[in-house]
């Protein structure tokens, strides 16, 4: 984004909503957030006291000045920062000390049409939507939407598997047994068809890409890599990102769970240094590559632990994974996940991805 138009600031709070904010030339991140009506943690307002302290995820800025009480050297150098001083050089995103709810800042409200209903299996539907009022929906890739089920009092959570500057979204959705989703897909769902979203959220989401990276998706755990593909296939597209490794490892249990491969093949073609394996658990496969995917890491994958790894997957996929780090006495420099449960409602859910 030119620099001309300000900056896009993302503020991530502890509750796992997600607001955006634009922050003019020369302008604290604090103040743009007060235009935009989002009280942010502050209180001297002059980079005295620490109030605001947050934590920069990604993107670079100009830290402005303030006094040692209130922000360390150290925590300088380890990417904490102070809104109130603040001034963004780059699109951010903060973690910002505190709920959205103390924030008075709600959850964003959408409504979308049905344009198109894709069925790649009989448990795994792909759904594109448009959306009324798109410019005014901004997410970071990886993060969620809450997705109302037409005719129920029901929401079922879906990670975006479009990029964020796409015109259109589009979500993974794998049913389950009678699932209120799934029977609504099945059963009475058609294209012009309106749904109504909240979002986005979620703590999973692309950081700045400054060391190899690991992709580890697990079934519709795909969805949320796949927005962070498009998103760094465009960074590599405008020279904007040097380029690392990426691999990912891609594990399902049956064939027919393998969905979006022709989409990876084109990554790997847009991103130099993207490569990708699929796995199926299923021990009748014909596929090349079975078993999980922690059988398939290799060395260089883990590249001695400096390496980002995003994982999303069910939760034994997680503790799957965990347990191959320690068995290999490998730490990655980060460690990204989020685990999801098919058809749990949302609020028991601990981190969807694309569950009915």
């Amino acid at each position: 984004m030119s620099h001309t138009m300000g900056y896009k600031v993302a503020l991530s709070f502890e509750d796992g909503v997600t607001r955006f904010v634009t922050a003019n030339p020369g302008e604290t991140v604090a103040d743009a957030s007060y235009k935009a009506r989002i009280n942010i943690p502050l209180d001297c307002r002059d980079g005295a006291c620490g109030t605001c302290k947050a934590f920069c995820e990604s993107g670079s800025y100009d830290g402005g000045d303030y006094i040692e009480e209130a922000l360390t050297d150290d925590e300088a150098e380890a990417g904490f920062c102070l809104p109130c001083q603040m001034v963004p050089e780059t699109d951010l995103v903060l973690r910002i000390a505190g709920t959205a709810e103390m924030a008075k800042s709600g959850i964003g409200a959408f409504t979308a049409r049905i344009d198109h209903l894709h069925w790649y299996a009989d448990n795994t539907a792909g759904l594109t939507l448009t959306l009324e009022n798109r410019q005014d929906l901004h997410f970071l890739p990886g993060q969620y939407m809450n997705v109302k089920v037409p005719g129920t009092e029901e929401e079922r959570s879906y990670s975006f598997s479009s990029g964020p500057d796409q015109d259109q979204l589009a979500f993974l959705v794998r049913t389950a047994p009678d699932g209120v989703m799934t029977t609504y897909l099945k059963e009475r769902a058609s294209e012009g068809d309106t749904l109504e979203l909240e979002g986005p959220i979620g703590s999973f989401f692309l950081r700045d890409v400054k060391r190899p990276v690991l992709m580890l998706a697990g079934g519709t755990g795909i969805a949320p890599q796949l927005a962070m593909l498009e998103k760094i296939a465009q960074a590599a597209e405008s020279g904007a990102q040097p380029a690392f490794p990426i691999h990912m490892a891609y594990g399902v249990t049956w064939d027919k769970d393998l969905v979006e491969v022709d989409a990876l093949g084109r990554y790997a073609e847009r991103i130099e240094g993207f490569t990708f394996d699929t796995i199926v658990a299923d021990p009748a496969s014909e596929h090349p590559k079975k078993g999980y995917v922690t059988q398939h890491l290799a060395p260089g994958h883990l590249n001695d632990g400096d390496v980002d790894v995003y994982l999303c997957g069910p939760p034994a996929m997680v503790d799957a994974v965990r347990k191959h780090f320690d068995g290999e006495g490998i730490t990655p420099s980060n460690f990204y996940y989020e685990r999801f449960a098919v058809g749990v409602p949302h609020e028991r859910a601990l981190h969807p991805a694309g569950a009915a």
